[in-house]
């Protein structure tokens, strides 16, 4: 018959057990096992400083040809895009590095006669029926012509095809456009929340830059990128266009003109504009479509050209 006293007897057998497991095993891992950790720990320790050191000097050197393209700039840049009249888009996407891209065209002496950024709203599938509808609104109190515009249905399309034929130099012969209809279309696409403009708009361009990001990744994401596209096609269409992004893979509107043979004969892109090194090359992108008519694909993606334009002496 089970009693007390066999309880106390085996929880005693218990306890002792485990305190001569402890002590055993204690005595091992001080031997060898121990030796052979602390020496692990130790070696991990090392890598990672050593590791950490050079992430440091890595970032160091990448700060240091910062500056020096800045600096570069400097010298290079005047003059290059004097008397040259630039429309500058941003897209929510390539918002932080559009003041970069902006400062880097002023320093090449461009005319920015306009900066609109353009909202997620206006690239939202959701949007196509109310832009074509603003299309035709927003264009017949201001006498803006709608003939040319695009009549496939797709609002984004149709929407920068109006803003393109109002904030650029139109075709010889078209009838002009005054500043005041320019800015009270502009004004109507603000109010409807698809862009905002961050200064006044002076007169019509004769070359746009359009400033964007990443790819997006949202369950829209191929509709918007798509939108991107159409966007730079409307605006590119008979004038000078450089794509300034960020990366070039994954769907971006950077990656679809480099792997379109047709695009990429008219339509310049640089895949590194979110660096200082990617702004000076997007205004020299911009000054070799303006002087040699010719498009390029820049930067430091595996399908980029080459880090920047050959331009001429």
């Amino acid at each position: 018959m089970i009693n007390f006293r066999y309880h106390v007897v085996s929880l005693t057998a218990v306890f002792l057990a485990l305190a001569i497991g402890l002590v055993v095993g204690t005595a091992a891992l001080n031997g060898p096992v121990a030796d052979s950790l602390k020496e692990r720990v130790n070696g991990l320790s090392k890598d990672n400083s050593l590791m950490r050191q050079s992430v440091n000097n890595l970032q160091k050197e990448l700060d240091m040809e910062e500056d020096f393209a800045a600096e570069m700039a400097q010298v290079y840049l005047p003059g290059k895009l004097s008397g040259r009249r630039v429309l500058v888009l941003s897209l929510p996407s390539g918002r932080d590095h559009t003041e970069g891209v902006v400062k880097m065209l002023q320093l090449a002496g461009a005319n920015v006669t306009g900066r609109i950024d353009v909202q997620d709203k206006f690239i939202n599938p959701d949007s196509n029926n109310n832009l074509l509808e603003l299309a035709v609104t927003a264009a017949r109190p201001n006498s803006v012509p709608t003939s040319g515009l695009p009549g496939n249905g797709h609002g984004v399309e149709t929407s920068s095809a109006l803003l393109a034929s109002v904030l650029l130099d139109r075709p010889q012969g078209s009838p002009a456009i005054t500043d005041a209809d320019r800015r009270a279309v502009v004004q109507q696409y603000a109010t409807s929340g698809y862009l905002t403009s961050e200064n006044k708009i002076s007169g019509a361009a004769e070359a746009v830059v359009l400033v964007s990001g990443q790819p997006y990744v949202d369950k829209f994401s191929a509709e918007k990128d798509e939108s991107v596209v159409k966007i730079a096609e409307q605006f590119g269409r008979a004038h000078a266009i450089v794509v300034g992004g960020m990366g070039s893979a994954g769907g971006n509107v950077v990656s679809v003109v480099r792997g379109d043979p047709v695009l990429a004969q008219t339509i310049s892109t640089v895949d590194n504009a979110n660096t200082v090194q990617g702004q000076l090359v997007t205004s020299l992108a911009l000054v070799q479509q303006l002087t040699e008519k010719k498009a390029g694909q820049y930067g430091v993606g595996d399908n980029a050209a080459a880090l920047l334009p050959k331009l001429p002496q």
